[in-house]
């Protein structure tokens, strides 16, 4: 089995939802992407990937910077309206909008954030690699706000809220583990 697009084995990945936000050429313009992640601690990493031809990779190659939020559970609507069609083409702004969303101006860079998502990250970029079908745009954090909504989160083309927590394995059986991983220390 391959990974490709829409495969059973793609569709085992659980992601969360990164409503990137943008403003350069195609002006102000939103668009979600499903490979958004934290990648470093020090200093604050964040790695965005979408296709080339999009338009928020060339208002991103262009301004040099991104938003990146992190959609909150009653965000669903705001993910399928910014995933659903090309801001080459689509105002989705303007439709969010319409649609009663509200965004906000960044702090520290030339874009709009998405107000009550799980996450706001300004991000300047700092590496942009091209990786297969998609540009993987890594942005450096200058500004961050996190609230208290639960990140959505996609899996298997649906969206979905974290449910039971699965507790990881007691003392005891972590110290158990512990001996054993000993036994087979490599000399």
């Amino acid at each position: 089995m391959v990974l490709d697009y829409g495969s059973a084995g793609a569709r085992k990945f659980i992601t969360n939802v990164g409503l990137i936000t943008s403003n350069g050429p195609f002006g102000h313009n939103i668009m979600a992407a499903e490979w958004t992640h934290h990648i470093s601690y020090q200093p604050g990493l964040v790695s965005i990937h979408i296709h080339a031809e999009d338009a928020t990779a060339s208002n991103i190659r262009k301004s040099k910077e991104f938003g990146v939020n992190l959609a909150a559970i009653d965000q669903n609507i705001v993910s399928s309206v910014s995933g659903g069609s090309s801001g080459k083409e689509i105002d989705k702004v303007a439709v969010l909008k319409e649609l009663g969303v509200e965004f906000c101006k960044a702090k520290k860079i030339n874009c709009l954030m998405v107000k009550g998502a799980a996450l706001n990250a300004e991000c300047k970029l700092v590496k942009q690699i091209n990786l297969g079908d998609h540009i993987m745009f890594v942005g450096r954090v200058v500004e961050a706000t996190a609230t208290e909504e639960q990140a959505l989160s996609y899996h298997e083309g649906k969206y979905f809220r974290v449910g039971e927590q699965i507790m990881k394995p007691s003392e005891e059986e972590r110290e158990r583990i512990k001996k054993i991983i000993e036994e087979h220390r490599k000399k």
